[in-house]
């Protein structure tokens, strides 16, 4: 090819790409398109009632600070319990919710207790190491975490637990040395 028109070709490509809208959009095109996006997105996610849609425009506009003090006085106001530490699990985290209104009519009624908080008492300092591990797997911490969550024994390890698991937890660190409570 000669120089000239590979140049004559350069050019009418440029051109084309800058007159055409889809092979080259400008910066306010592509701006446009993305408040337009999220506009309609807002939109179909913002809920019908004007009144909770003025709340979740409040909100939105606080700080972190700010919505970790709403929350914690929405707990508290509510009576939300805090999450157990030991992760997240269909059974037992619908027992417990029910159990208040379960122990108000079994009262006179006794029955067998079926989920259980387990409880690290104490540990021998020698299997340290060996318990930090297992904490760490077990719940699910980083190893900091684990060494911290040991070292502050005693301390509620998990709650909701089911029996038999709670006896195979409290048996595994009874073996590496720990003392292990179920409550």
């Amino acid at each position: 090819m000669s120089l000239s028109y590979q140049s004559a070709l350069r050019r009418c490509a440029c051109a084309v790409k800058s007159s055409s809208p889809y092979l080259r959009p400008s910066a306010t095109t592509l701006s446009q398109r993305r408040t337009s996006r999220r506009w309609q997105t807002t939109e179909a996610a913002s809920p019908s009632n004007p009144k909770i849609a003025s709340i979740v425009d409040q909100i939105s506009q606080l700080t972190l600070l700010e919505t970790a003090d709403l929350v914690s006085s929405l707990k508290s106001r509510l009576n939300i319990p805090d999450m157990p530490i030991g992760g997240f699990s269909a059974g037992p985290a619908a027992a417990p919710a029910a159990a208040p209104a379960e122990e108000e009519e079994a009262a006179p009624a006794t029955q067998e207790k079926t989920l259980f908080n387990l409880k690290l008492q104490s540990f021998d300092a020698a299997a340290k190491p060996k318990i930090i591990k297992e904490i760490k797997s077990m719940l699910g911490l980083s190893l900091v975490d684990s060494k911290k969550f040991v070292e502050s024994a005693p301390k509620m390890m998990k709650e909701g637990v089911p029996k038999e698991e709670g006896e195979k937890i409290v048996e595994t660190l009874k073996g590496l040395g720990a003392v292990v409570v179920m409550e």
